[in-house]
């Protein structure tokens, strides 16, 4: 049976007149009473409907009590024994989900239902669709201007140990040991009893974590054997090799070993660190994390935010950066390949960037020409290149790309344009390019009649935007860049995104986006508390008269609520403070 409360229906009496007006106004004024007002009724608690059936069954909890919570706890970090009770006894929860009634049933729900509704939401990707619609929401709201933003990445950890090589050997060897003594307790026994005392229990498990370096190569070798041959043992048994663990193993032997063939028959070998892939697994525990050479295993989340450049800071703090576009990627995927969806997804939902602040790793050239598709200007270095490449960003060129005069001063003689078989051409005074002192860093090439410079258009548009960055308006615009990198401190310092208590990529990516969710309403908190407090300062010269006069018309108004409630009926009470409040 499902159970949804209106919050769009209004209450006769205020439910919340037993706060005192110094509590009322801070909850009022911070991200409690945003989300009350703003946020609460954007939670999609529509497309949690087809999971519950209207009218059988027994009442689920009421759903924008649930969802709120399940934003709430990762917005602070917390457990889920730490966020039920939040919810029992935090009056900023009861407040910003609007449940002023003290019954158990409203305010305390079990872990078992939290998960549950967790996993509605991870299997369905609800989290995309709550941090799109609380996005889009914070900018109408706030009128946050989404012409100017920046892009950067996070790496990020799951919940899984940091293992080598002989460790994922083993663990996955124990792994596929302990699931089919579980599900086929004749096959496991059919083992050899050297491999089951090799891998069985912590002890033994242990005991790979004390070997020398001196003998890392040898149990390499050993644990590398062993796992061919219960890939060989099984391999004809269909009920084992539909199972998790078994397709570990042979992921594992494929991505860590070589096989050749002799006359003994098949031989293993173990590859070469250099030869492992970057997407290979780094735990059995977590087979979606990979590994990235500059940051280690786990995962990297992509945020792009909208950024102000006044340089006022009472005006900043009243601004909102907002995230616009959150990805969790795995951790050996290249930035380069997150420009293009950020772009499309924020356009698609009317927060799109007009100019885009990025570092190198995303300033391709294939990226540049897709923000200049989308027209998006990309701000963003290139890719340092040779000498020669540098040099020739140093060479001038005309509206269709022909060299018009060389580092030196001189002019060529002779261009051609670029065609369907040829690249751009430009030919110069062979004497004078190697009487020249640059010429060895020079991309011109001397031939018999004259120096030539040959380059392709990608060089050309390189070579233009490597000039472009030398430019004080370009410097100006990427200074901004660097604040996406306190973005990156901020959401781990107030949400814990670094160091999630889950694995897999279902539940970082919920974690992560649902994480980047709420700094976007702990940020529209501040700024909301800043402007009003702006506001206050603004009208402060009206007096103290205006304050006097609320003052006594609250306390007047709250005794007449309560004189009421004794002596006069429900139809007699409410007209009474409709004539008050009037």
């Amino acid at each position: 049976m499902i159970r949804i409360k209106n919050h769009k229906q209004r209450q006769l009496f205020d439910p919340w007149r037993h706060l005192s007006p110094k509590r009322r106004k801070m909850l009022e004024e911070d991200w409690p009473g945003l989300f009350r007002e703003h946020l609460l009724e954007e939670l999609p608690v529509d497309q949690m409907l087809p999971h519950f059936t209207d009218g059988i069954g027994r009442p689920s909890k009421e759903l924008y009590t649930v969802l709120g919570v399940l934003l709430l706890q990762q917005t602070m970090d917390l457990t889920d024994k730490a966020a039920i009770e939040q919810l029992a006894f935090n009056i900023q929860w009861h407040y910003a989900l609007n449940i002023p009634e003290e019954s158990d049933d409203a305010k305390t729900i079990s872990e078992k239902t939290l998960y549950s509704m967790r996993q509605v939401m991870i299997d369905n990707h609800l989290d995309e669709t709550m941090f799109d619609a609380i996005a889009d929401k914070l900018a109408v709201v706030f009128g946050v201007d989404t012409k100017d933003q920046r892009i950067d990445s996070v790496h990020i950890k799951s919940n899984m140990r940091r293992l080598g090589r002989i460790s994922i050997f083993s663990q996955t060897i124990f792994k596929f040991l302990v699931n089919l003594k579980r599900h086929h307790r004749m096959l496991f026994d059919a083992i050899d009893e050297k491999v089951i005392a090799r891998y069985w229990g912590k002890k033994a498990l242990a005991a790979f974590s004390m070997i020398k370096p001196s003998g890392s190569e040898k149990t390499l070798k050993t644990v590398s054997t062993d796992l061919f041959d219960l890939i060989e043992q099984f391999k004809d048994q269909p009920q084992v090799c539909s199972m998790h663990s078994y397709k570990l193993m042979q992921r594992v032997l494929a991505e860590q070993c070589s096989l050749s063939s002799d006359t003994d028959g098949s031989k293993v070998t173990v590859k070469k660190p250099a030869d492992i892939p970057a997407d290979s697994l780094q735990n059995p525990s977590d087979p979606d994390a990979t590994y990235s050479g500059h940051k280690g295993q786990g995962y990297q989340v992509q945020v792009m935010e909208t950024f102000d450049r006044g340089e006022d800071n009472a005006e900043k703090q009243q601004r909102l950066n907002l995230i616009t576009h959150v990805n969790v990627q795995t951790a050996c995927e290249h930035d380069a390949h997150a420009l293009a969806p950020a772009i499309a997804d924020t356009r698609v939902r009317g927060v799109g960037p007009k100019k885009l602040l990025a570092d190198t790793l995303y300033g391709s050239d294939t990226n540049d020409r897709i923000a200049q598709v989308a027209t998006v200007e990309l701000v963003a270095p290139t890719h340092k290149g040779r000498s020669k490449e540098d040099l020739l960003s140093q060479f001038r060129f005309n509206k269709k790309g022909l060299v018009t005069q060389c580092p030196a001063g001189y002019r060529p003689e002779n261009t051609s344009p670029k065609t369907k078989r040829s690249n751009f051409g430009a030919g110069f005074d062979l004497q004078r390019c190697l009487a020249c002192p640059m010429l060895p860093q020079c991309p011109v090439k001397p031939g018999k009649k004259k120096a030539y410079l040959r380059y392709s258009e990608k060089r050309y548009r390189l070579a233009k935007r490597r000039a472009l960055e030398a430019s004080a308006a370009f410097i100006d615009d990427y200074r901004w860049r660097a604040g996406v990198e306190a973005t990156m401190s901020e959401f781990d310092r107030r949400t814990g995104v670094k160091k999630l208590r889950v694995r897999g990529m279902p539940a970082v990516r919920f974690y992560a986006r649902m994480k980047a969710t709420g700094l976007n309403i702990l940020r529209a908190g501040a700024a909301r508390k800043a402007r009003r407090k702006a506001w206050a300062a603004n009208g402060a010269y009206i007096g103290h008269v205006d304050t006097f006069i609320h003052a006594v018309k609250e306390r007047i108004q709250r005794f007449i609520e309560d004189l009421g409630s004794v002596f006069l009926n429900p139809t007699q009470a409410a007209d009474s403070y409709r004539n008050m409040a009037a």
